[in-house]
């Protein structure tokens, strides 16, 4: 017995060895290809604009190692959504983000872009509040009638925000006209309030939080008073850098997904050390006192998977409002989710 045992146990080191050595001959001569292989990337570099004091997702993405082969090239930074996504069109940058409404409109206006992954939205934490002096007399949505708002840019986030509580309270298309729009850059938005340049100003994140720390101000409606959670725009890249380089936006979609979805799960602290971090190394000259008051992404699907619900929501807005013909554009239509590494029926987790 024990002669037989040591024979079949002969025989399977054999064999083990013989597979080892065929193995390793088919890697040599091509017709094996290494595991878990990715496809060659058709461009290496990805133009992209930043946030003064801030950390795009992009970039965390690429920090947490998860866009390597692919790297960043910052071309400046941008000072709205709307502009942002305007350079994309015009091929100066590979991607940029922006509230749907504005991606709607340019493609609405035959721009050639797809939202790819949704990257900032409104929770509990992360919203835009509509703030007025302690003192104002304005209480509600008629008072605002004759009234300048401040916002950080026009025909974005916060002038729909705007016109849609206007609307929801009662005031007609010729009332809500009454209401000025004041494009203030959100630095300069809380002091235009106290001076008394304008009557209201739309703050969030640290600005919100500072000016409420020295007091004098109060909230007269914010966004999730609206809309509930809500993720309210996504990153978009050409039809055509997508159809030229397919496995490049494969992964730079799936590493800004993966960095939006750790952040979503990982503790807040961790996430502004790394923020801190990351602004202090690439030497931008710039306050990053702001990254103590993040609290949470505010996007809310997992990874930013774009769903046709939440753009929807514009859609309908936008043709209420006069702006689409109905049916003009089919949400479907209007982003993708290939290239997401959380998109339904991909089981990236199993990775």
């Amino acid at each position: 017995m024990n002669a037989l045992l040591r024979i079949l146990r002969a025989r399977r080191l054999a064999a083990r060895k013989a597979a080892r050595i065929l193995l390793a001959g088919a890697v040599v001569l091509g017709f094996v290809a290494p595991a878990f292989a990715e496809p060659p990337l058709e461009k290496t570099e990805i133009r992209y604009q930043g946030w003064a004091g801030q950390v795009t997702f992009t970039e965390l993405a690429e920090d947490l190692g998860y866009l390597a082969p692919l790297k960043l090239k910052w071309v400046g930074n941008t000072i709205s959504g709307p502009q942002d996504i305007q350079t994309v069109v015009t091929g100066d940058i590979d991607i940029g983000g922006a509230f749907y409404g504005a991606i709607l409109k340019l493609i609405a206006a035959k721009a050639p872009i797809k939202a790819v992954v949704g990257y900032y939205g409104s929770d509990a934490n992360t919203y835009y509040g509509y703030f007025v002096k302690d003192d104002s007399p304005i209480k509600s949505a008629r008072d605002l009638i004759g009234k300048k708002v401040a916002v950080n840019t026009l025909g974005a986030h916060l002038e729909f925000v705007l016109r849609e509580y206007l609307a929801r309270n009662g005031l007609s298309a010729g009332e809500a006209k009454q209401v000025t729009l004041v494009a203030i850059p959100p630095v300069s938005g809380e002091q235009a309030l106290r001076q008394g340049q304008v009557e209201v100003s739309a703050l969030n994140g640290v600005l919100r939080d500072k000016a409420l720390e020295r007091g004098g101000i109060r909230s007269l409606f914010n966004d999730i008073d609206l809309f509930g959670q809500f993720t309210g725009g996504a990153y978009v890249l050409r039809d055509k850098f997508i159809k030229d380089n397919p496995n490049a936006s494969r992964k730079l979609v799936e590493g800004i997904s993966r960095a939006i979805q750790w952040a979503q799960t990982t503790p807040p602290d961790e996430v502004k050390a790394r923020f801190g971090r990351i602004i202090a190394e690439r030497k931008r000259n710039e306050d990053a006192s702001s990254i103590k008051y993040w609290k949470s992404t505010g996007v809310a699907s997992k990874g930013g998977v774009i769903s046709d619900a939440e753009i929807q929501v514009w859609i309908d807005w936008l043709e209420k409002d006069g702006l689409f013909k109905p049916g003009q554009l089919k949400a479907s239509d209007t982003y993708t989710n290939e290239f997401n590494y959380f998109r339904p029926g991909k089981t990236a987790e199993a990775r």
